[in-house]
């Protein structure tokens, strides 16, 4: 509920925003009613305090409005869920997983022999080699 919330209070900030980027829509917009900062914030104030004391004054509206928004977010996890199963049947790949025959990748075919001759002409260790401990550069120079 609230990526809507937020959703429509940026939206509705880009539609009051884009009139300045237009110099048409600035000659007309001189005439039209004038907005006022600290009256537009104290009016924004006033109505969340009223908001706000809606569930101090009756707390059965704030239940309800509280069981609806559970609701609304269930059918909405749902919505979701059917949305991606019907992607998932349009777009998903078909077959056993391998790429259709028509996309180039650019990749190389493997050579199965070369891969057994890279091993058999590796080096063998009989342990692990591990570095040695370094000698202190100070205690060489007073020996």
């Amino acid at each position: 509920m609230w990526f809507l919330v937020k959703a429509a209070f940026w939206f509705s900030l880009v539609l009051v925003l884009l009139p300045f980027l237009d110099p048409s829509s600035t000659e007309k917009l001189q005439h039209g009613p004038k907005v006022e900062i600290g009256d537009t914030f104290s009016a924004a104030n006033e109505a969340f305090q009223y908001i706000s004391a809606i569930c101090v004054q009756k707390p059965d509206i704030c239940e309800k409005g509280a069981e609806t928004f559970v609701a609304l977010g269930h059918r909405a996890r749902e919505g979701a869920r059917i949305a991606y199963e019907f992607l998932d049947t349009q777009f998903a790949e078909t077959g056993s997983g391998a790429p259709d025959a028509k996309i180039m990748t650019g990749t190389v075919a493997p050579a199965d022999n070369l891969h057994e001759e890279a091993i058999e002409g590796a080096p063998t260790f009989k342990r692990t080699p591990v570095p040695e401990k370094r000698l202190n550069p100070d205690a060489a120079l007073a020996q």
